[in-house]
């Protein structure tokens, strides 16, 4: 029987296994998780001829080596790249043949930040309450990929898809994120609350999976004191006492004691996973909601 399984040969800055991620567990303190860029993980999947839910590699920045011990069907996303079997330059953005033994060298992003690799079949990674998403705030599912680790692959699917590349929104070179106004924006001045509307931001390189950091004006509150803990949403934006906004991504506490100002609509969020370090953010009001 074949070796249905795919080596680690370099892990990359921080690469991890996503699925659709673990909704239904706020109230065990348990983040949603999933890939950051779910349209792009779902589209991998697609070109492989794999289910929407079926877990892939998430990449950031660095991409990742592997070595297949089967054939399979590879398809990498999200961040555009340099994609290479065994030295030798194959698409990105659509199903590629990739035989056993073969070194798949996910490169380095060309643009964004988070790349995405599905291979026929799926990852699989004993499911943890119902994904096989990696936490990086609860340290639920596998660990980030290390330089060695073997991952077990399912039985391939459905047929791949039979296109030269598929179409992918590209990273952006603006990035904006509408809001609806929070619950607490009252702790926050009518000044604040403009310039959060109305000044531009920068993503922060301290950003990660569980909060997009951005750089801008401080925003001043209207009243002092501590807001006790209360439930976080996927998108929230809560203001430390820095007064620099963080927006809630995936690995987001499920509880938070600093005031949310508003709550990004969640169609917006895709592109907070490639916006780089530095890119233009702007939070416009969402009006009519």
């Amino acid at each position: 029987m074949t070796d249905r399984a795919l080596a680690v040969v370099r892990a990359g800055a921080l690469t991890t296994v996503q699925d659709r991620g673990r909704p239904g567990h706020a109230h065990l303190g348990v983040p949603r998780s999933g890939a950051l860029d779910a349209p792009a993980a779902a589209l991998v999947n697609r070109l492989v001829g794999n289910p929407p839910g079926a877990a892939v590699l998430e990449t950031t920045l660095t991409g990742c080596a592997l070595r297949p011990r089967c054939a399979v069907t590879v398809a990498v996303g999200g961040a555009p790249c340099p994609v290479t079997a065994d030295g030798r330059p194959v698409s990105w953005g659509a199903p590629v043949a990739v035989p056993a033994g073969a070194l798949l060298d996910i490169g380095a992003a060309d643009s964004g930040v988070r790349s995405y690799v599905a291979v026929s079949g799926g990852v699989l990674v004993e499911p943890v309450l119902g994904s096989r998403s990696t936490d990086l705030l609860s340290g639920l599912g596998p660990p980030p990929l290390a330089d060695g680790t073997v991952l077990a692959l399912g039985r391939p699917g459905g047929p791949y898809a039979r296109v030269d590349v598929a179409p992918q929104p590209a990273p952006p070179a603006e990035l904006v994120l509408r809001v609806r106004p929070g619950p607490r924006a009252d702790w926050f001045t009518p000044e604040a609350v403009r310039a959060f509307t109305s000044q531009p931001y920068r993503v922060s390189s301290a950003s990660n999976r569980i909060g997009l950091r951005v750089d801008g004006p401080a925003l001043e509150r209207a009243r002092p004191g501590e807001l006790p803990s209360e439930g976080t949403v996927l998108g929230a934006v809560q203001v430390p006492p820095d007064g620099r906004p963080v927006v809630f991504l995936a690995d987001h506490p499920t509880t938070g004691g600093y005031p949310v100002i508003g709550v990004v609509r969640t169609a917006d969020l895709p592109a907070a996973a490639q916006a780089v370090p530095g890119t233009p953010v702007r939070f416009p009001t969402l009006h009519g909601h």
